[in-house]
């Protein structure tokens, strides 16, 4: 070593601590890149349009994607034309409801197949697994006719109903459930805790990541439906925001600009909610651990 100076070059590794070759490094973020322009893109030019002015030509070539002179007043638009707002407080009741339906009916509906023994356990589980392969366009009718009977067309509890527990949800905490380890819940038993005592003090602490998971999807799926809502409500009065924001399309189709600010007013809230619960989202890979 006398004398000699050592260099050593900077090893790029993976984290796994596997060693990848810089053009592989290089290839892995073009990948991302191309799959971020084409999952956000389209969305950022949409929030782009809503803030074009009316002398700006949103159709030009080769398109220009920053507003020239940017404004707000799409915005308004959309408020003059539509009661937006009043369709949007609809949406999140439906919405807010299913996270609540679905939160509570899923975890019990799961902790059910995962943890506890009884007849016939294996055969309710398999009846929710197909339950996720029927189309809903093939029970549409069924669900329609079904909402009629209990006087429940045109009203949000028929919107909210048909999707208050979903299947995925309850599979989902099922398998959270059963990452759990035998020997945690079994110790709460020799201490004399009851299966409820077991399932709110044991078992749901544990599964926080999925529960989180559960909610976004719910509301995420009743703030986008589109379909049953327009098939369920006939009073403007009850539009959720998806249908109401159609009325954009057929009177303004040519003002894209406000079709534009109507998209955005419809996804910031799903933005605004994983935003506050990713955190607990990306735990759930990991649910089922001892926590110390």
């Amino acid at each position: 070593m006398s004398g000699t100076a050592r260099t050593t070059a900077r090893v790029l590794t993976d984290a796994d601590g596997r060693r990848i070759a810089p053009w592989q490094l290089v290839v892995r973020y073009v990948l991302l890149l191309a799959v971020l322009a084409l999952t956000v893109g389209p969305f950022l030019w949409q929030l782009s349009t809503s803030l074009k002015g009316p002398q700006e030509d949103i159709f030009s070539s080769p398109p220009t994607f920053f507003p020239s002179d940017p404004t707000l007043d799409n915005y308004g638009r959309v408020a003059d034309t539509i009661p937006v707002w009043d369709y949007a407080y609809n949406s999140l009741k439906v919405a807010l409801a299913s996270v609540v339906t679905n939160c509570v009916g899923a975890a019990l509906a799961g902790y059910a197949l995962a943890r506890m023994r009884y007849r016939g356990r294996r055969a309710a589980t398999l009846a929710f697994i197909l339950a996720m392969l029927v189309p809903v366009e093939g029970i549409i009718i069924a669900q329609f006719t079904t909402m009629r009977d209990l006087g429940l067309n045109n009203s949000l509890l028929g919107v909210l109903l048909p999707g208050s527990i979903g299947a995925m949800n309850v599979l989902l905490m099922r398998n959270a459930f059963l990452s759990l380890p035998d020997e945690v819940e079994e110790a709460a038993y020799v201490d004399g805790a009851n299966v409820w005592q077991r399932f709110l003090m044991i078992a749901m602490p544990s599964v926080k990541g999925t529960l989180a998971v559960v909610a976004i999807f719910a509301f995420m799926g009743a703030w986008d439906d589109f379909l049953w809502p327009l098939i369920v409500l006939s009073d403007p009065e009850n539009y959720t925001l998806t249908v109401g924001l159609n009325y954009l399309h057929g009177t303004f189709a040519t003002d894209e600009r406000l079709v534009a600010a109507g998209t955005v007013i419809a996804v910031l809230p799903l933005i605004i909610l994983f935003a506050c619960l990713q955190r607990y989202f990306f735990r759930g890979v990991g649910e089922g651990a001892v926590k110390g």
